[in-house]
């Protein structure tokens, strides 16, 4: 499954920190690598006040750690996975 370029948008769930370990097992199970350019450009256009506090104009050097599975995408910021509901 490639990231999916056409969505019609982005909800929030929350972060690592608001979690427990059993549900980031759930969010992780079956993830793989994701283009964290396309999340950002999706980030961007939805959650426009998550890419703002997230600073994301500027250079992330954990984006490359970012997954997704169906309905999801995992961005990581900061060393912290955002689970980001996608439709």
């Amino acid at each position: 499954m490639k990231t999916p370029k056409d969505i019609n948008g982005l909800e929030i769930i929350g972060c690592c920190c608001d979690v427990d370990m059993s549900k980031w097992e759930e969010y992780m199970d079956n993830t793989t690598k994701a283009d964290c350019s396309i999340i950002e450009k999706h980030i961007k256009k939805y959650l426009p006040e998550l890419y703002d506090s997230l600073g994301l104009e500027f250079y992330n050097p954990y984006r490359h750690q970012s997954y997704k599975k169906e309905g999801l995408f995992i961005y990581t910021h900061s060393a912290i996975e955002y689970f980001i509901k996608y439709y």
